[in-house]
């Protein structure tokens, strides 16, 4: 986090020595921290609401001030501090109706980074009543991030396109987001102030598509009560989007070409021609070529479409980005649905691994599914998919470059690159503590495959042994070895 996001904690703990170590802690993150030893202090502290959040260490009673604190600041997000052993019956009541969790003393730094992540997730929910709401269509482009080639130059080409009335076909496999690029088209062209109506070309029966495309008078057709407008007059001086128009059966492809011409069309059941301005954006999975040559698509309606195509990367052959997509996507649950999740170095490298048939869709369901199934929690490669771990994920076939070098727990801050550059986040970065999370993920990991064996990942490290020993104590990272050797 960035000084000017400094997060700012309250202990209290009537052990001085005790509470002044969990301080010491809480400061070598950045985290500033006060501390007061008794509860009778409480009356004299400074407004709670001066705090993002409280560890109070264990008792009933301390527990209870807190709790009833809490009720007028807000709920203001709280731990409790486990002396020894879990919390009692009592105490475990309190716990269930005030606290955001536990922690114990001698908890190491991760841990508590952590749980200072899931206190500023629970701040922003309560500062905003609960409703966190996505900035709207500010910065779109958010959607499309990377740094790979493949969509630099769909952002440049949405950049060029956008102020023009051209006809746009996009193409890419399900799950690219050709919607996303379709919605960045209309906003960032002279009709952004009109409509963007999509409409799904491939998941509504022939007989009726007709009727959605170009609406239908009262007594049509069997059920047609009352007169109904169709998309394009919807989409009236804005845009329509045509999606999966590939699956588009032949006879509304005539019908198509005719408005793509004419500019005007007729509902079904009238005679009127009905004049339309509207901007014509489609996208499809299929390739149209192949299927003008087996006769299922329109070679005309095809020229008329592919004014200005642009053709979405698949997620296997942009891996560089999946660092960037990885944060855009916890940063949207955390705005949009209050809650977050973590992914451990091992974990990104596992899913560098696999070939994302489904594409950014199916990376955000996964994401999605993570912080169900571990919410505010730390993903390791084994808690990911049996079809996406890898066991030799420390190994990986094709990684990009970028990804081997992400600290130890992905998700808090944006603090990983997607290519061969670093990006600073538009947010800042505290740089000591990234450079901090990324010496100890690189510690562990070089213990880890020493089997921990100091001397050994010392040398992996390209340091003396006792330079490792003195950052293991620094970090307070155990081993059997630095016991003996001290």
């Amino acid at each position: 986090m960035s000084r000017s996001s400094q997060t700012r904690a309250l202990v209290i703990d009537h052990d001085v020595n005790r509470a002044d170590l969990f301080v010491n802690v809480l400061q070598f993150i950045d985290c500033e921290a006060d501390v007061l030893y008794s509860l009778d202090s409480l009356k004299q502290a400074p407004k709670l609401a001066s705090y993002q959040v409280i560890f109070v260490a264990q008792s009933t009673d301390a527990l209870s001030t807190v709790q009833g604190l809490q009720s007028e600041n807000e709920g203001l997000p709280a731990f409790v501090l486990l002396n020894d052993g879990e919390p009692s019956s009592a105490e475990m009541s309190v716990l269930a109706g005030a606290f955001l969790g536990v922690v114990s003393f001698d908890a190491r730094y991760p841990v508590i980074s952590n749980l200072l992540h899931k206190a500023q997730v629970f701040a922003k929910k309560r500062g905003s009543g609960g409703t966190q709401k996505t900035s709207g269509n500010i910065e779109l482009f958010r959607s499309l991030v990377g740094n790979s080639r493949g969509i630099r130059s769909v952002r440049e080409m949405i950049e060029q396109v956008s102020p023009t009335e051209a006809t746009v076909l996009i193409l890419g496999e399900s799950g690219t987001g050709k919607e996303v690029v379709a919605r960045n088209i209309h906003y960032y062209s002279s009709r952004r102030g009109k409509p963007f109506v999509p409409i799904n070309c491939g998941a509504i029966p022939p007989d009726l598509l007709e009727s959605e495309l170009f609406g239908h008078e009262k007594g049509a057709f069997t059920g047609a009560i009352s007169t109904r407008q169709g998309r394009f007059e919807l989409a009236e001086g804005g845009t329509i989007f045509l999606d999966e128009i590939g699956d588009m059966p032949l006879p509304m492809q005539v019908k198509l070409l005719r408005v793509l011409q004419e500019r005007s069309f007729e509902r079904v059941g009238s005679n009127k021609t009905i004049e339309t301005d509207v901007r014509i954006v489609a996208a499809t999975h299929r390739d149209l070529e192949k299927q003008i040559i087996k006769g299922t698509f329109r070679e005309d309606l095809f020229y008329r479409l592919n004014v200005f195509p642009i053709e979405m990367p698949r997620l296997r052959d942009r891996k560089e980005d999946l660092p960037l997509l990885v944060q855009e996507l916890i940063t949207r649950l955390e705005h949009e649905k209050n809650t977050s999740v973590r992914l451990t170095n091992q974990a990104l490298l596992s899913m560098c691994n696999y070939d994302w048939p489904g594409n950014v869709r199916e990376l955000a369901n996964m994401i999605e599914r993570l912080a169900i199934l571990f919410p505010y929690g730390v993903v390791d490669a084994r808690d990911l998919p049996r079809n996406m771990f890898h066991s030799d994920a420390d190994v990986p076939v094709a990684v990009p470059a970028a990804a081997t070098e992400e600290a130890e727990l992905v998700g808090s801050v944006p603090s990983f690159a997607a290519a061969a550059e670093p990006r600073l986040p538009s947010n800042g970065i505290d740089l000591k503590q990234h450079l901090t999370e990324i010496e100890i993920s690189l510690i562990h990991q070089a213990l880890d495959e020493s089997h921990g064996v100091v001397a050994h990942a010392a040398k992996r490290l390209g340091i003396r042994r006792t330079t490792l020993v003195e950052k293991m104590r620094k970090y307070s990272i155990q081993r059997s070895e630095l016991e003996a050797a001290s």
